[in-house]
């Protein structure tokens, strides 16, 4: 008996707090994409790519060094003005992408100032949703984030995010590259029972990052898939019609032992 009411009151707990963060019922085969670095290809491959299957995005811009100006390999910010026109979230990994867990409060403070006030200056909404440059955590960083008021971070895990238990300056994600096609696949499975399913993607192609490079063949074969079989594919900012980021912020306790691989 004392055992039944013990799971009971666990049960009443999970499901009292699930109510107080989700706004509305989770859909199965909800989807994330989210594009570092400002690669040139997603200005000439993905966009236009996306716009075809009428599917959602966040591009995470930073200016990569040392090379953001050579065009060959990086947009430029008038080609980032044109995506937030195309109507894709444009949103902040930093200035020139350090190592967060390096860095001081005052210091990540500088590196997300910089990209909101390029952003101001092409037109660009405030930025309100992050990723951390090479996943590299802190609880510096998670304030900063809190206090210049970001609703979403995401960062890395290989795992799905639960909006119940999962912080949401620390989303999980999978990268995507041209080596793991089956574990892509099999994380679209894990997008049901209000759990929701967010990618990492580099260039498609990435002309400097071989081992983050995803071909534009295997690219689109997954938005055929996502097509195909009724995926709702939106950006990270599209999550706030379903969770209430301010009641997640306070209820759920940021937890950095989650990440466990990238």
């Amino acid at each position: 008996m004392k055992k039944t009411v013990t799971l009971l009151l666990i049960l009443f707990t999970a499901i009292t707090g699930f109510s107080r963060i989700v706004k509305k019922p989770i859909p199965d085969k909800l989807v994330v994409l989210t594009f570092d670095d400002a690669t040139a290809s997603q200005y000439s491959v993905v966009a236009p790519l996306l716009k075809e299957y009428g599917f959602g995005a966040t591009f995470f811009i930073c200016e990569f060094p040392p090379n953001f100006n050579d065009t060959a390999k990086y947009m430029n910010w008038r080609q980032i003005g044109e995506l937030n026109r195309m109507g894709f979230e444009i949103a902040n990994h930093t200035k020139n992408h350090p190592a967060i867990a390096k860095l001081s409060k005052e210091k990540i403070e500088e590196q997300l100032n910089y990209i909101e006030r390029k952003c101001d200056s092409m037109k660009i909404a405030r930025p309100t949703t992050f990723a951390y440059p090479g996943y590299s955590l802190s609880l510096p960083g998670l304030k900063v984030l809190q206090e210049k008021g970001y609703q979403f971070a995401r960062a890395g895990g290989s795992r799905v995010y639960d909006p119940s238990i999962d912080h949401p300056l620390l989303i999980p994600s999978w990268a995507m590259n041209s080596e793991n096609k089956s574990q892509i696949m099999e994380a679209f499975s894990n997008a049901r029972n209000g759990k929701i399913v967010v990618l990492t993607i580099h260039g498609v192609p990435d002309a400097e990052h071989s081992w983050v490079n995803t071909t534009p063949e295997l690219f689109k074969e997954y938005l055929q898939y996502l097509k195909e079989n009724h995926f709702t594919v939106v950006a990270l900012r599209d999550l706030t019609k379903y969770i209430k980021v301010k009641e997640a912020l306070k209820t759920i306790t940021p937890d950095l032992t989650k990440k466990l691989k990238n």
